[in-house]
């Protein structure tokens, strides 16, 4: 077993191995995070599944190419990752207008802010601030999760074409027949101005999001709170939803833009 991906990882093997060495890779980076910033041999080959010969051999390579660095508990981030995090914050990272009204948002409502754009089927956080409680939401900056759940969703779809809407339903546990759901959902956000989701996604949370909107009226993102259900209640939404549109709105006249935003 071990000399077949031996095969594979040098390359003797089908062609397109290459892609699959890729991926577990890239498997193998995100076992770390801001929780484990060090990860062992034993816990990417558990995680993974890989021989440890084939694991070594792809960590050495991510070593070479500055991707991971040796510690003495076992490997972390490296350089090279540097390289590409500070491209990528200066390519994604939202305003810092944009931030202070999200921090701000958050302090004042006691729930975590986020900002969600559309991505073909699914929809990206790139940006958020956390609430104050312990017992919070959190989506990380990055996230990607389905379009045909949550609050967000339903804004991110208000002018989705009947094209888009067949294939995020398709991609649903409900099949292609939910594209009417979905279409009835993004219209009634639409009229009512804002959304709400409850245990769509998670069980036990609430969302609340508005549009963010480009100078011709295109929603370009949405704007959205997001915490434990108990900590919603029913009386407290249409407040939730007026700051919202009161943050998102500023966010808009401060030219908000995002390279993932179909900004109009």
């Amino acid at each position: 077993m071990e000399d077949r991906e031996a095969q594979a990882e040098t390359g003797r093997e089908q062609p397109g191995t290459g892609v699959r060495s890729v991926r577990r890779a890239l498997d193998i980076l995100n076992l770390l995070s801001e929780e484990r910033p060090v990860v062992t041999l034993r816990e990417i080959t558990d995680a993974t599944g890989l021989a440890k010969t084939t694991a070594l051999r792809l960590v050495q390579t991510l070593e070479e190419s500055g991707m991971l660095w040796s510690h003495p508990s076992g490997y972390t981030a490296g350089p090279g990752l540097w390289r590409w995090a500070y491209l990528a914050r200066s390519q994604w990272e939202v305003p810092q207008e944009t931030r202070k009204v999200m921090r701000d948002l958050a302090d004042r409502l006691g729930e975590t802010v986020n900002i969600f754009v559309a991505r073909d089927t699914h929809r990206v956080c790139v940006a958020h601030e956390k609430s104050p409680h312990p017992l919070r939401h959190v989506v990380d900056v990055g996230d990607e999760q389905p379009l045909w759940a949550g609050a967000s969703s339903k804004i991110l779809l208000r002018d989705a074409s009947d094209t888009l809407l067949r294939r995020v339903a398709a991609a649903s546990p409900e099949g292609a027949a939910y594209a009417e759901r979905l279409r009835d959902w993004a219209r009634d956000a639409a009229q009512r101005g804002y959304a709400v989701s409850s245990s769509e996604w998670d069980d036990g949370l609430t969302a609340v999001a508005v549009p963010v909107t480009s100078r011709s009226g295109t929603v370009i993102a949405s704007l959205s709170l997001s915490g434990p259900s108990h900590r919603f209640p029913y009386e407290a939404v249409e407040r939730f939803a007026t700051d919202l549109a009161e943050a998102a709105t500023l966010i808009a006249a401060q030219g908000f833009s995002h390279p993932l935003g179909q900004d109009g």
